[in-house]
């Protein structure tokens, strides 16, 4: 878990990307900002999730709409975890509505983690 600011890189510079699936992770935030700059700001959830789906079904990306995955405590299911989209595969997209962006917001691996988890991707 990130403690510092000074341990996060400067968004305002390039430097070099830690991203996995880099141009998957592209082409899905393209994706989204097609879809805010069509459909505009203000709406439900779900209508941006759904609009995301027509553009997956429309360039051919593979995907998943709100799969279970069982939340497990000591072997035993406490709970599911059900994200919106799984694109490619295996990345998670999680829609969400804000009044605007915070540097909070910025770093959604921090919040993320527990859900790669759960679906088995990775170990967190």
């Amino acid at each position: 878990m990130i403690s510092t600011t000074d341990e996060r890189p400067d968004l305002r510079r390039g430097g070099e990307s830690k991203l996995i699936l880099e141009a998957e992770t592209e082409q899905i935030i393209g994706f989204a900002f097609e879809v805010l700059n069509e459909i505009g700001h203000g709406l439900n959830e779900k209508i941006y999730e759904n609009s995301l789906t027509v553009l997956f079904k429309q360039n051919g990306v593979a995907f998943d709409q709100q799969r279970r995955f069982p939340v497990l405590f000591r072997g035993v299911e406490v709970g599911e975890f059900i994200p919106d989209l799984i694109a490619f595969g295996s990345v998670i997209v999680d829609t969400k509505v804000i009044d605007r962006i915070t540097d909070h917001d910025a770093w959604p691996d921090v919040e993320l983690s527990p859900h790669y988890k759960v679906a088995g991707w990775f170990d967190c």
